[in-house]
């Protein structure tokens, strides 16, 4: 299943990050570089910015781990979606699967570089290298998180039986879900862009007030 891209871009256009890189190199650095995470990188599907692409990714993970956890008595439905997950997060662990063929991963490292970058550029505003930190924490969780989930498929794959997949399926259905929403490990009743809480809605989220900030 492959979801449409076109809600993703809408939301970026409506928040104002519709950056064009070339301009944003005219200006800075720091622009150019927010506009390689928000609007445009090379290498995604149809040039996509890496945090969207990420976003996208993950809405299919998400599903496929949800779809997974309907069936825990069934060891072959648990391996299909679990290898579909694989595909949304890293394609380079598998050969095709519903993903864009880019993956959470890749979407959300970059989106941790490419931030970094523009905070370190020496055009970047305070603006800029506070929100930065806010981003790439996000999207670092969201690394951590991936690197959770494959652990599970893997045992997922590994399993002989539905009991031995379960749990591991189960606990997937639930780091799916946190590579968007993040998790409120402090339970405090909310979460926030700190390490091991926002995911990538949070990242989006502060990547939006930077925006803002930059007036751009």
């Amino acid at each position: 299943m492959k979801l449409s891209l076109k809600p993703i871009s809408r939301i970026l256009l409506v928040a104002g990050l519709t950056i064009s890189a070339g301009v944003a190199m005219a200006q800075n650095m720091a622009h150019a570089h927010m506009g390689h995470v928000t609007t445009s990188w090379g290498d995604t599907p149809d040039q996509m910015g890496l945090l969207p692409t990420a976003i996208e990714e993950a809405k299919i993970a998400a599903f496929h781990a949800g779809l997974a956890a309907q069936q825990l008595d069934n060891l072959d439905w648990m391996q299909t979606h679990a290898r579909h997950v694989l595909h949304a997060i890293d394609p380079s662990a598998i050969d095709g699967g519903p993903g864009l063929g880019y993956g959470v991963l890749a979407g959300a490292a970059g989106t941790a570089k490419h931030i970094g970058l523009a905070a370190a550029a020496e055009e970047a505003s305070d603006n800029v290298k506070t929100h930065a930190v806010h981003v790439a924490t996000s999207a670092n969780n969201t690394v951590v998180r991936v690197e959770a989930i494959k652990a599970n498929i893997a045992a997922i794959l590994a399993a002989t039986s539905a009991a031995d997949a379960a749990a591991a399926t189960q606990a997937n259905a639930a780091l799916a879900t946190a590579l968007l929403e993040g998790i409120d490990a402090n339970s405090d009743g909310m979460i926030d862009w700190t390490e091991g809480e926002g995911g990538l809605n949070e990242a989006l989220k502060h990547m939006e007030i930077m925006a803002a900030g930059e007036d751009m």
